[in-house]
């Protein structure tokens, strides 16, 4: 729908209306002025007005301090933000952006009173993360002029911006806000209208599965979000996070996506519900799965659920030599990481030859890290004449801690552990670095499955802080409380889990994947729009299908695979789009051609 030519051209939105100033209406307030644009505030609340207004006075008066503005700029900043509490200060606005709670009532009234109000070219625009704009629209007398400006918190800092079209929205008003964004210097993703839009459709998802991983006592809240820090580099847990968004907002917003998409895995975890019935919302409560200083701080302060820092009730096994059964990259990056620690290393493969192939890997990088400065020569060489390249397993007999870095294979695995308990010796401890394989399964090829653990390591060893440790239902306290202690030795950080398909990063982490397949295959974004949104929107270092290429879609797809046949939740089936990859060939990076192409070194 093309708007008359004696109109103002919707590029130039010079005038916008913010309505609703809590954290987000403020912040969206503040990034419009600083842009040089002329800001309603608008909130029924006088405390809101007035704390909108000392929130961008206080931001301001901090760029002056560092240098990012003066003094003069910071004025002409202040005085284009003007306020009220009576919604028909917009009625001079070019662009309406309503940043109400999230209830289509609510919203169906802000909307209705801006239809009298507001010019007929004038943009309504809801910031709405949850409920559908086409609803929104169609109550409208403008529907066409109606479409989503979803900003993210903090508005100011955040880049992505999700404009959001309905069936119904005119083309130029989607341009006019696009070119806004980008003049606010942010980067503008187009979607289509369903809940969740793009980020918050794929980051929901993964928040509601670890609070049901949480709720079912499977891991602390602190394993949970350390395993998702240090094993997929977030800037948040899931469970910090979601105190940050809000536990009823979060409510809210899958209660929404599950009305659309009747998958279980958005349907809210109970223990969401019963925080947010008991008021306990999160940071804004002062408590929800954390307890802070004061309502509204982000200080964590202890409560009955952290844990103790006293040592283990359990005293542990002496290790001094470790051995490292593999010839792969995971095999040599375990094997430098013990080797640095101080601990004397044996560094099997099938045969001499690879033994001392996977050495000189570990030569490699302590070399790049001399290189680096972050080792001295002298470190290296130490670090080195602490490893044993042998080809054959009868090495291992005198270790401590036998550890298997072999293909994800059970069969492969079982016949290793069999030899395992040929050759070590008793009181061993034998450790699979398995990351989706049963535990259990790898202890029964033995006659002391009390020995067998789970030392989940990331790749790359040396770089990556996590290390899962998986406990099964036979496995000795003792040996829990030994690697436990060792991880710690050798500077890495352990979180405990049980012995269930994917433990704590995979079973949150491929869910998540695999629905970014699903948006593809059902055309709802592209593949760049998607890693631009959970990159900018959410704060990962790569986008989902970055991470596939770089994982590998057949490690993939043999993820979901195992989480699919243990949960048998319908939602966990591998995406089509996957296993037609997968079928062709293309794999990802090591391939050369995955969800991209990549040029073949």
């Amino acid at each position: 729908m093309d708007i008359p030519a004696s109109t103002t051209p919707l590029s130039s939105l010079r005038t916008v209306a913010v309505v609703g100033l809590g954290t987000m209406g403020t912040g969206i307030a503040e990034v419009l002025a600083r842009a040089g644009r002329t800001v309603i505030g608008i909130d029924i609340s006088t405390a809101a007005v007035h704390q909108a207004v000392a929130a961008l006075e206080a931001s301001t008066a901090r760029s002056v301090r560092k240098e990012r503005l003066d003094a003069v700029e910071r004025a002409e900043i202040l005085a284009r933000f003007r306020t009220s509490v009576e919604l028909s200060a917009a009625a001079d606005a070019d662009l309406v952006i309503e940043v109400v709670p999230e209830s289509y009532e609510v919203k169906h009234q802000v909307f209705r009173e801006l239809d009298a109000l507001v010019r007929p070219d004038t943009i309504l625009a809801t910031g709405t993360n949850a409920l559908s704009v086409t609803r929104l629209a169609a109550d409208s007398a403008r529907p066409e002029r109606v479409l989503g400006m979803h900003f993210f918190n903090p508005a100011p800092a955040m880049k992505l911006v999700e404009v959001v079209s309905s069936v119904l929205t005119a083309p130029t008003a989607v341009a006019a806000v696009t070119d806004l964004a980008h003049d606010l210097g942010k980067e503008p993703v187009a979607v289509g209208d369903r809940p969740g839009f793009v980020a918050d459709g794929l980051l929901f998802g993964y928040l509601n599965q670890a609070a049901a991983m949480y709720e079912s006592k499977y891991a602390s809240r602190e394993d949970i979000d350390a395993a998702m820090r240090l094993g997929c580099g977030l800037p948040m847990g899931p469970l910090a996070l979601l105190d940050l968004i809000g536990i009823d907002t979060a409510r809210t917003v899958l209660e929404a996506m599950y009305a659309e998409s009747h998958d279980r895995l958005h349907a809210p975890a109970p223990i969401l519900k019963q925080l947010s019935e008991a008021g306990l919302t999160g940071r804004k409560a002062g408590r929800g799965f954390y307890t802070y200083e004061e309502a509204g701080s982000g200080t964590v302060v202890r409560d009955a659920l952290t844990p103790l820092e006293a040592p283990p009730l359990t005293t542990g096994r002496e290790i001094r030599t470790v051995g490292v059964a593999g010839s792969g990259t995971m095999a040599s990056g375990i094997a430098e990481v013990f080797a640095k620690a101080g601990y004397g290393v044996v560094l099997v493969a099938r045969g001499q030859e690879k033994a001392d192939a996977a050495k000189a890997r570990v030569h490699t990088s302590l070399s790049r890290s001399v290189d680096k400065g972050r080792m001295t020569a002298e470190a290296r060489d130490e670090a080195l004449g602490r490893i044993t390249p042998a080809g054959s397993l009868d090495a291992l007999a005198d270790v401590d801690l036998a550890l298997e870095a072999v293909a994800e294979d059970l069969a492969v695995k079982q016949q290793l552990f069999a030899a395992f308990d040929k050759v070590c010796k008793p009181g061993a401890i034998l450790a699979t670095t398995t990351s989706s394989l049963p535990v259990v399964a790898c202890a029964r090829a033995t006659s002391r499955p009390e020995d067998v653990v789970g030392m989940h390591f990331f790749n790359p060893a040396p770089a990556m802080k996590l290390v899962e440790i998986v406990r099964t239902v036979l496995t000795a306290d003792d040996v829990h409380a030994t690697v436990r202690d060792l991880t710690t030795r050798i500077r890495k950080h352990p979180v405990d889990c049980g012995d269930r398909a994917g433990f704590i990063v995979n079973a949150l982490l491929f869910p998540y994947l695999n629905n970014a397949i699903k948006m593809v295959q059902e055309h709802y974004a592209t593949l760049d729009d998607i890693d631009a949104a959970m990159k900018l929107g959410g704060g990962y270092p790569m986008g989902p299908f970055e991470l596939l290429d770089v994982v590998g879609l057949d490690v993939s797809l043999a993820i979901e695979q195992v989480l699919h046949r243990e949960f048998r939740d319908p939602g966990l089936a591998p995406a089509p789009l996957l296993e037609h990859l997968v079928a062709a060939g293309c794999l990802g990076r090591k391939t050369g051609r995955g969800f991209r192409e990549y040029a073949r070194r």
